[in-house]
């Protein structure tokens, strides 16, 4: 078992059973810019060091509108319809 905090309340630790993992990751990976400063500049870094390390994946960049609301929905309905992995930065 591991213990995830939860940052809407952590005086009652989460306590999830992993999904198993294969060790490996393909497909296609999201990542998605919030739009706060400079996560852009995290998610260049990131998807270097991907590309480098993951040869086999496909990387395709999102952004939302803007930090202050959540993702629209047509926005999430994509990502989910053609990804396989999702990476989110947030960044200031």
């Amino acid at each position: 078992m591991t213990t995830i905090l939860d940052p809407t309340n952590e005086r009652v630790p989460v306590t999830r059973q992993l999904s198993p993992r294969t060790g490996e990751i393909s497909g296609n990976v999201a990542l998605l810019d919030i739009s706060k400063p400079r996560g852009n500049v995290l998610l260049d870094q990131l998807e270097a060091l991907l590309s480098e390390r993951l040869p086999g994946i496909r990387i395709q960049r999102y952004a939302k509108p803007t930090f202050t609301k959540p993702a629209p929905d047509a926005l999430k309905a994509e990502i989910f319809e053609n990804n396989d992995f999702l990476i989110e930065a947030l960044a200031d």
